[in-house]
């Protein structure tokens, strides 16, 4: 007897941002595979990136509230995509907002879902799941890494505070940072600002969920599960990832792709050798400025690497405001050994290429593991958020990256940027470990890994609530 025959409902409930929509839809697959009825709660905006979820599986319910918005946001903003990174929190105080509404639908329903899972930015939930009566579940996309440093942070912010140099001596391998690389919710918080107080409040209310979720995979981060489980008192911590590995529908977040386009990439790709092309990508929300983005064309210039550019369709405004297009006459000049794609691209599908050998990178959470999954090695330039930790990660501990540049506002010169591309490329043995990486992720979702049974784990318990 399937789960969704026994009556078992879930609510998901994501956060507004491509980088964390994405890997829940894809659990959220997982679980309608099993047999789960599902009910996902989103703002009118974010409706149509449901749609290849939805058309896969047109059993799953919406759930539609209006936006309440924030002070602080433009009007009709409802998605970080729209503002950048400084939208989160706005964004977060304002879906606070619908707790009363949530709560009114629940109690409204012949068959109520029976548990919240939901993105760990929504910490307030957990509460709201609480005083509901059913298990709050939380979901993160990021690594295990991160969570036990914001952990960490907000339990002794106060220690943490004015410190411009911040060492997390209790953590395995002490991770240590200068204040600018340490997460943008950090830096940004504002002690008594109510917005920022839900942010905090929402994250300590993390730590007292039913279940914690993660999209990461022991042999990435077996040392923080262990320091995580041991932290919150019990085992119910799971790694499921690379859930982009496992996949779902619509793992692209574009539905209507461009065909003709897509082929020109892959032809171009064909005709290149091996684990010779550099994938140029800064994720979905980040914009190069002027400065960059000519330092960053005349070091790919100068590299003789064969490269894909990802570069973003700019707005008047943008280039106002000191953004970069590409430069003029760079795409003749390299029409031989580059490719500009303007716009979105099929990141998942390039970096599975055989010819793509590295990935210049912003080194966020699901880059990451996309890069991992494909057994490319990153050349990183870490910007914010939690990117500055993903990429000691991976260059100091797991030796499977190079740091090429760091910081949002870092101009690299173009001649010693163009060395090091050319230098990573060349490299050998990043790419081994690369490969290992990758086959340690392939094993971790097969039948018998470690994140096949987490996630088997998590079915069998959702089943009998």
């Amino acid at each position: 007897m399937s789960s969704s025959e026994n009556g078992v409902h879930l609510l998901i409930f994501p956060f507004p941002a491509q980088g964390h929509i994405l890997p829940l839809l894809d659990f959220t697959h997982q679980l309608l595979l099993h047999g789960f009825k599902i009910t996902i709660l989103v703002t009118p905006k974010n409706l149509p990136i449901l749609d290849p979820l939805l058309s896969t599986h047109p059993s799953v319910q919406t759930l539609v509230f209006p936006f309440p918005g924030h002070p602080s946001l433009p009007a009709a903003v409802e998605n970080v995509k729209d503002v950048g990174n400084s939208g989160n929190a706005p964004i977060i105080a304002g879906l606070s907002k619908l707790r009363g509404q949530i709560l009114e639908w629940f109690k409204a329903q012949p068959n109520p879902p029976v548990a919240i899972i939901y993105d760990f930015f929504l910490g307030w939930t957990q509460d709201l799941a609480q005083e509901i009566g059913v298990p709050g579940i939380v979901f993160y996309i990021t690594g295990v890494l991160l969570v036990s440093i914001l952990g960490e942070i907000w339990k002794n912010f106060g220690a943490y505070k004015g410190l411009g140099f911040i060492e997390f001596n209790g953590l395995p391998k002490s991770p240590r940072f200068v204040r600018e690389h340490m997460p943008s919710v950090f830096q940004k918080y504002k002690e008594g600002d109510p917005t920022w107080e839900i942010v905090r409040n929402g994250f300590i209310a993390n730590g007292r969920s039913f279940r914690s979720v993660f999209n990461t995979f022991e042999a990435l981060e077996s040392e923080y599960l262990g320091f995580l489980k041991k932290e919150m008192g019990h085992d119910r911590v799971y790694s499921i990832g690379p859930i982009n590995l496992v996949g779902g529908p619509g793992r692209n977040g574009k539905s209507n792709v461009d065909v003709s386009a897509n082929e020109r990439i892959f032809t171009w790709l064909d005709e290149c050798d091996d684990e010779s092309v550099l994938y140029v990508a800064f994720g979905s929300q980040k914009l190069l400025t002027k400065a960059q983005m000519e330092a960053l064309t005349i070091g790919l210039e100068k590299s003789g690497v064969r490269f894909i550019l990802v570069a973003k369709q700019l707005t008047a405004q943008q280039l106002e405001e000191g953004y970069g297009s590409v430069p003029e006459g760079f795409e003749d000049r390299v029409s031989r050994r580059g490719l500009v794609i303007k716009g979105w691209a099929p990141q998942v599908e390039i970096l599975g290429h055989r010819a793509v050998g590295g990935f210049l990178s912003h080194c966020g959470w699901n880059s990451v593991l996309e890069a991992i999954v494909a057994g490319v090695h990153i050349l990183g330039w870490p910007m914010e958020a939690d990117q500055f930790i993903n990429a000691w990660w991976l260059v100091e501990n797991m030796k499977t990256s190079v740091r090429v540049c760091e910081g949002p506002n870092f101009v690299p010169g173009p001649i010693e940027l163009g060395r090091k591309i050319s230098e990573a490329m060349s490299n050998d043995l990043f790419k081994e470990r690369a490969k290992k990486l990758r086959d340690e992720a392939l094993e971790a979702v097969k039948i018998g890994g470690s994140s096949k049974r987490d996630l088997d784990e998590i079915v069998r318990e959702l089943s009998q609530l």
